[in-house]
């Protein structure tokens, strides 16, 4: 099992890149804060994702025809630790609800490597991931 523990943490809120992490074992994350939002483990957004499919991290699925929509990219307002185990953000489109634990940041990390092996270990036909009890 690889380590939640962060040795670093770099939130980029001026340049709106995303977050950075180096895990104590040496793995390095990137997240950026559109892969963040779309991932947001709050109850209401797991929800929604469960509904329509998606996975965390997947963006929202455009409905068949639908005209595309001018939408805000993703950017934090804030950013805060919670405790030694998570950080939350403010969103620019006032979501605030998501604890982001450390542990669901590794699990939920989104480099090639690590989503092959989320994917390995799903089983087939499976439905989404649920990131709150259910």
């Amino acid at each position: 099992m690889p380590s939640a523990d962060p040795k670093k943490v770099n939130v980029q809120l001026t340049t709106g890149q995303g977050m950075d992490i180096e895990w104590k074992d040496g793995h390095r994350s990137q997240y950026s804060f559109t892969y963040l939002r779309d991932a947001c483990p709050c109850a209401l957004c797991d929800d929604e994702r469960s509904k329509s499919g998606r996975e965390p991290g997947e963006p929202v699925k455009s409905a068949a025809g639908a005209l595309p929509m001018f939408k805000a990219a993703p950017k934090p307002v804030s950013a805060s630790g919670v405790g030694r185990y998570a950080i939350q953000f403010t969103w620019n489109d006032g979501h605030e609800h998501g604890i982001y634990s450390w542990e669901f940041l590794r699990d939920f990390c989104p480099c090639s490597e690590c989503a092959a092996e989320r994917r390995a270990k799903k089983p087939a036909g499976a439905g989404p991931t649920r990131t709150t009890p259910h």
